[in-house]
């Protein structure tokens, strides 16, 4: 079945490469850019089987399947790029199906974030974009945005590259409410191959809207969202969920059969329960009890997501649970390379330790115990050093030039940087085994100097750039050692392991030091919480006891200011301090 589902799968993204009368866009096809543009535009119409695409390649055969059918096709033998809040966007998305990916989430969204948005067709970047108009803010927001050169005209909510994406893009919403839930489902599902709910997100934005871990408590309410997608949307629904319990299984393998009796069609378990720290390595002693259980007796795909650093975890864990897929979030923030799988091989002939020591179908007698496995180095070729994965500056480089390519926000790409290239998250006893040198000297405080993509190609000395797919031809320009070349050819190979096309780096914003130092100001929060974290959750604490001594301040608001405070001791917040600092200014 594995076998059978790899080969539908590359035939799907040889169909997606092609265009109609079989010639391959990468390469030699001068037409390849005009025709990328005619299938956007076709896609803009409403398609059913009743009234076909005749531009778009032929749909996967999981379209004309029942949902459960196409989420086991979806989702079977998956390896799968996990939502992440600012990273799981267009850039890291495609960089990942480059390297070996299967399936690919968007970034969280939250229900209502998507509604006032307008589907726009993208001609230049070859995408579908979703775009909340810039008159449809305040006017406060309007003026600020005319300041931004990234938002002349509205804020992109959603980009995606149907070439790339399509039969392997699942669209996460953050959603508390059913019907909330689809109307945000029905705004995106012709563009999604599947919807997927969080169910476990534990930050305080998800939480204190409904959302996130906040459905673990409340079962009914989980189950009605899923019962009302299920119902109404025709594409497969999934719910990605936590650890209910830190040693006992039962309480979420019922949650989740709960989900799956309503309609999920897969389900995702992340190894630890709401409250741990990612420090904390993954609970897979609990996590592999969940899916062995809940394939004993349910048939939908389980997904596993946690501390999955090397080929040898993502092999011991299919191996010990028979989940159908892996989910990889800051692992693959670390090396996207990750996804490479590599032959298949089933004995440790490479390897002094790990999952490659034994037998893929061997019994369970004798196992080396899953946290002693978590926190030995992993030699061979499923280890840390394993041949199957390329070097770390090559992934960021390569990151940055897919966001020079989708035209990433410059503060939004800086931050992936960072977080691609520190640890501070990882758990404690990986940390020794994950290697922080770059060949090129880049330190954190390099990628904090930064204001634009072009800082951050020459930081990071990239020296390709991903061409656009409307144009069709290389025109070098200049002459002696320094060349310049204008790139206007079709999209380079994504089965390359590196870029073909050189250039020097091309202008795509303004200097931070324009529009009254707007930009100078947006990198402040990200600078100080990559460069001092420590002194910055001080800073913010002191803040709050500042607060509680004032008498401006109605009991409510010191009881929410002591609930953040004690929210940024448990749980490295990375999305709202922004929001907290008015807080406690008002």
């Amino acid at each position: 079945l594995h076998s059978s589902i790899r080969s539908s799968r590359q035939t799907m993204a040889n169909l997606s490469n092609t265009n109609p009368n079989g010639n391959d866009h990468d390469h030699d096809n001068n037409d390849g850019g005009s025709t990328a543009i005619d299938l956007l535009r076709d896609s803009l119409s409403p398609q059913s089987q009743q009234n076909p695409s005749t531009l778009l390649p032929k749909a996967p055969l999981f379209y004309q399947q029942s949902q459960q059918e196409a989420a086991t096709s979806l989702f079977t033998d998956s390896e799968i790029l996990a939502p992440m809040v600012r990273a799981s966007t267009t850039p890291l998305r495609i960089l990942a199906l480059s390297h070996g990916a299967s399936l690919v989430y968007s970034e969280e969204m939250v229900d209502r974030s998507i509604f006032p948005t307008e589907r726009v067709l993208n001609e230049s970047l070859g995408t579908i974009d979703y775009v909340h108009p810039k008159h449809k803010f305040s006017l406060k927001v309007q003026k600020r945005m005319e300041k931004e050169p990234d938002n002349p005209d509205g804020k992109i909510l959603l980009r995606i590259d149907p070439l790339k994406e399509r039969g392997k893009f699942v669209y996460q919403m953050g959603t508390g409410e059913g019907h909330l839930a689809l109307e945000a489902a029905e705004k995106v599902y012709r563009d999604a191959d599947g919807i997927d709910v969080n169910m476990g997100c534990p930050k305080k934005f998800s939480v204190s809207g409904g959302m996130g871990s906040a459905l673990l408590s409340d079962p009914k309410r989980a189950c009605d969202i899923i019962s009302t997608l299920s119902r109404n949307i025709p594409k497969p629904i999934s719910a990605k969920i936590r650890l209910l319990d830190d040693t006992d299984p039962r309480p979420t393998i019922e949650f989740a059969k709960s989900l799956i009796a309503s309609g999920a069609t897969a389900i995702a378990v992340h190894g630890r329960i709401v409250g741990d720290e990612s420090h904390i390595p993954a609970r897979w002693e609990t996590l592999v009890e969940v899916v062995r259980q809940l394939k004993q007796s349910e048939s939908v795909p389980v997904i596993v997501n946690g501390d999955l650093y090397t080929r040898a975890d993502i092999n011991e864990l299919k191996r010990r649970s028979g989940c159908d897929g892996i989910m990889l979030a800051r692992p693959a923030l670390y090396n996207v390379s990750l996804f490479r799988r590599g032959d298949v091989r089933s004995n440790g002939n490479n390897s002094k330790n790990g999952a490659n020591n034994q037998r893929i179908d061997s019994a369970f007698e004798n196992e080396i115990p899953l946290p002693k496995f978590q926190s030995q180095y992993h030699e061979g070729y499923y280890g840390y050093n394993s041949p199957l994965l390329l070097p770390r500056s090559t992934m960021i480089q390569e990151y940055i030039a897919q966001c020079v390519r989708y035209k990433a926000h410059p503060k939004n790409a800086k931050y992936v940087v960072c977080e691609m290239m520190n640890i501070r998250r990882a758990p404690t006893e990986r940390a020794p085994f994950l290697n922080m040198n770059y060949p090129g000297g880049q330190t954190i405080a390099d990628i904090c100097k930064c204001r634009t993509l072009d800082d951050l190609v020459k930081v990071w000395d990239v020296r390709w750039i991903i061409p656009m797919p409307d144009a069709s031809a290389v025109t070098e320009i200049g002459s002696g050692d320094t060349k310049d070349i204008q790139i206007t050819c079709d999209v380079v190979d994504s089965n390359s392991t590196g870029a073909e096309i050189f250039t020097t780096p091309c202008n795509n914003s303004n200097s931070d030091h324009d529009n009254g130092g707007v930009l100078e100001d947006i990198h402040n929060y990200d600078d100080r919480y990559f460069l001092d974290p420590d002194k910055f959750r001080k800073e913010r604490s002191e803040a709050v006891d500042a607060a509680f001594s004032s008498t401006a301040w109605t009991k409510s608001q010191k009881s929410e200011a002591l609930r953040v405070q004690e929210d940024e001791k448990k749980i490295d917040d990375k999305g709202h301090m922004a929001k907290r600092k008015k807080l406690m200014n008002d």
